[in-house]
């Protein structure tokens, strides 16, 4: 039995999640990687997640959370240009759900909806009839992070909350994304009306770092911010008629399977 399956299917491992889980330990946890005493972390971590060093800019890590947030070498994430287009916000595992009015949010086991994600029913309603886009990203995934579309963005909203682990054993016992630290901003667009786009923390990441908090004019594909070190998670809100996906992510997303995209990737079109 593997660590996180003894945290969440038995009775000695719950006990111990509330302590594991509090921002307390996240924010102590978090200094450490901050700090040149992680360095010895980060040759193991490199080979552990098979980081390919063709791929990313590799020189001058300080701490084990520069590693982690490392910056992909030039020109290997291009953003799409053809405007009608709806872009991959970061890399991840892909899955794609219709939003109904008690719609359970699509996250395995995950039992919240998306008044229960976002705390805002009026702005929930917007969604029904809409779908969610929900990117997943495992530790060897690049974690920066750009605008889903440009746009005036909202004010940042961050919702505070015990940090579980996204894994798939998490969900399975847990409402991962109804307990784990969220923030989140809405982007009134040009073609694909208000989109809300959520940054969620994983176990252990006591930081979203978002780098614009207040309302601004954004554009897609510049870098939003980044997650430092755990797997995270990112949704996009789309409301009803006003984007057509790719129907190959479609097709998997029925079929219970996740897709694999860049940051920049074309994931669907503007109806």
């Amino acid at each position: 039995m593997d660590g996180l399956n003894f945290l969440y299917n038995t009775a000695p491992g719950r006990a111990l999640l509330l302590p594991l889980s509090s921002r307390t330990l996240s924010k102590i946890c978090g200094a450490f990687l901050d700090s040149g005493l992680s360095k010895p972390l980060i040759s193991g971590f490199i080979k552990k997640a098979e980081i390919d060093p063709e791929e990313y800019e590799m020189d001058g890590f300080t701490c084990f959370n520069d590693c982690f947030s490392r910056h992909v070498k030039e020109g290997l994430r291009p953003v799409d240009q053809d405007p009608e287009v709806m872009i991959a916000p970061s890399d991840g595992l892909l899955s794609v759900w219709d939003i109904a009015e008690d719609t359970v949010l699509p996250l395995k086991q995950s039992e919240y909806t998306v008044k229960s994600l976002l705390r805002d029913s009026r702005l929930a309603r917007r969604y029904e009839g809409g779908i969610c886009l929900v990117y997943r990203l495992c530790v060897n995934h690049y974690h920066r992070y750009g605008y889903v579309e440009s746009g005036r963005k909202s004010v940042n909203r961050f919702i505070s909350g015990a940090l579980h682990t996204v894994r798939p054993v998490a969900l399975a016992a847990r409402p991962v994304f109804v307990e784990n630290c969220r923030e989140y901003t809405c982007i009134r667009t040009r073609r694909f009306g208000v989109l809300t786009q959520m940054e969620i923390g994983a176990m252990l990441v006591g930081k979203i770092a978002n780098h614009e908090k207040g309302r601004a004019e954004v554009v897609r594909g510049t870098e939003k911010g980044t997650f430092l070190y755990g797997g995270s998670t990112i949704v996009v809100l789309v409301e009803p008629g006003k984007v057509q996906i790719d129907p190959e992510i479609l097709a998997a997303s029925a079929a219970g399977e996740e897709t694999p995209v860049r940051y920049g990737q074309a994931v669907g079109r503007v109806r």
